[in-house]
């Protein structure tokens, strides 16, 4: 089992910037790829980011060159580097850990931005 517990949601005008964190506990030596997620009222579960552990990460279209993901592998725990916040990055933010077919999340953590 794998426990992921996220954490730096909130409310942030237009332009401006958040960190989310994702700290993994349980069974952590058997997890290679981390990503965020996000849901937005309404619209599907999409990808935001996700890095393996190796460093090599994927990202979202909408989020490209505004969004940064990294991981401290010592720490059990990966970041998301939010900036240049647009309204319609308003959702919560889901961490998530595949491993052995099973996708583990977290109970996820708000964002809203204002215009």
């Amino acid at each position: 089992q794998v426990q992921l517990v996220e954490s730096g949601g909130g409310l942030v005008q237009a332009g401006g910037s958040l960190r989310l964190s994702c700290a993994a506990s349980g069974n952590i030596f058997s997890i290679n790829v981390m990503g965020w997620y996000r849901q937005a009222p309404g619209k599907q579960r999409e990808l935001v980011a996700h890095i393996d552990s190796g460093g090599n990460t994927n990202y979202g279209d909408s989020v490209k060159g505004r969004f940064t993901i990294s991981r401290d592998n010592a720490k059990n725990t990966v970041y998301l580097q939010m900036n240049s916040l647009k309204p319609e990055d308003t959702a919560v933010y889901y961490c998530n850990a595949p491993v052995a077919n099973i996708n583990f999340w977290g109970k996820g953590t708000l964002v809203t931005v204002s215009s």
